[in-house]
């Protein structure tokens, strides 16, 4: 049987393969982190390939009438700014000690860019 140690590198290393961003496909990673009890979106990260960084926010508000386009959990209109982070391995990391530490789950999502 693999240690929890094992298991930790495991999860932090597949939320880090989630934030990712494909220029050629326009194509953003961004994995939020969903509170089940309140069916809310509680954090959202991503990279930001302007500033080759990665993000995570807090959600601090959302829509009383947003169903979540069918994902079951209600998205955030508004957020905060929680940390920056200079690689995906330490977002991932924080990612995975904001799950254990509230108990939330997480979600991924993909973003396209809009054609100009």
């Amino acid at each position: 049987m693999k240690s929890i140690s094992w298991a930790n590198d495991f999860a932090r290393r597949v939320l880090a393969e989630t934030l990712f961003y494909d220029q050629e496909y326009g194509v953003t990673g961004s994995l939020s982190l969903i509170d089940e009890t309140t069916a809310k979106e509680r954090f959202i990260a991503s990279f930001l390939p302007e500033e080759s960084t990665y993000i995570i926010e807090q959600a601090i508000q959302w829509d009383a009438e947003d169903e979540g386009d069918g994902l079951g959990y209600a998205i955030a209109t508004e957020a905060t700014t929680h940390g920056t982070y200079d690689t995906a391995d330490a977002a991932a990391a924080m990612l995975l000690s904001l799950a254990h530490s509230q108990e939330l789950v997480p979600s991924l999502v993909l973003l396209f860019e809009e054609a100009s």
